[in-house]
């Protein structure tokens, strides 16, 4: 199963104070917007995303059709294959893509222990 680019979502109190203590550690801005409270940052194949006020809790992140720069990928398994495989196997889904849809779509699922997993797919 290929679930795309990983990256792990934080909620954040206070972002630009986030920022500058990530710059810190040798991140850079990819992308997002700061003054839309979120940001997407990077140290080499390390991706990160800065949300304020925007979730709850600090979330997994899986982007199927993304590489680690956020640049398309050709090929890759479709959201809805994705969903439909791990109903397949059991897993219980937070919320759901429209398998009738296609293009951009998500779903949400946790682990056992609670931790939220976010699986978006933009395209």
């Amino acid at each position: 199963m290929k679930l795309g680019a990983f990256s792990v979502s934080l909620n954040v109190k206070d972002i630009h104070k986030s920022k500058a203590f990530y710059e810190t550690l040798g991140f850079e801005a990819l992308g997002g917007d700061i003054t839309q409270n979120w940001l997407i940052m990077k140290n080499e194949s390390c991706v990160i995303g800065l949300f304020q006020g925007m979730f709850e809790k600090n979330i997994l992140t899986f982007n199927p059709g993304w590489n680690q720069n956020a640049e398309s990928l050709d090929e890759f398994t479709d959201i809805r294959e994705l969903q439909k495989h791990l109903k397949e196997q059991g897993v219980k889904l937070l919320t759901e893509a429209d398998e009738t849809s296609a293009g951009p779509a998500s779903f949400t699922i946790e682990d056992p222990d609670g931790n939220p997993i976010l699986v978006d797919q933009h395209r």
